[in-house]
């Protein structure tokens, strides 16, 4: 029998989330130079609090998968390049808190549980 609280899935597709953000983002700087690229990012947030906001299931939810999207709005350079280093270092920040969050959170739960286990013995 396995004991799962709630939101452990969606906290680990969170974190799988950002995981493959965080690549995306590295990808990006990575390109920065690259004449004629244009930035990527990973959408799944925007998707999943969408789809809770409009009252969805959770079997709804669980369907919901992180898409890599590439920016074709964002105004490029001379190069056609439209990666700005500065700012996608900043989301690489953001995303590493927002990954370290999704893991605290997750080890609280799983904390939790074991004490609840373990009290009774």
């Amino acid at each position: 029998m396995t004991i799962q609280p709630r939101g452990t899935d969606l906290l680990m597709r969170l974190m799988s989330s950002a995981a493959m953000r965080r690549d995306v983002l590295a990808n990006n700087i990575a390109s920065q130079n690259l004449p004629g690229y244009r930035r990527r990012d990973v959408q799944f947030e925007e998707a999943l609090s969408e789809a809770m906001s409009k009252g969805k299931s959770s079997e709804e939810l669980s369907e919901i998968e992180p898409e890599i999207v590439t920016d074709w709005f964002t105004e490029t350079r001379a190069d056609g390049n439209n990666v700005n280093a500065e700012e996608e270092a900043s989301m690489l920040r953001e995303n590493r808190i927002r990954f370290e969050l999704y893991a605290m959170i997750m080890k609280s739960q799983h904390g939790l549980i074991s004490q609840a286990i373990n009290s009774d013995r």
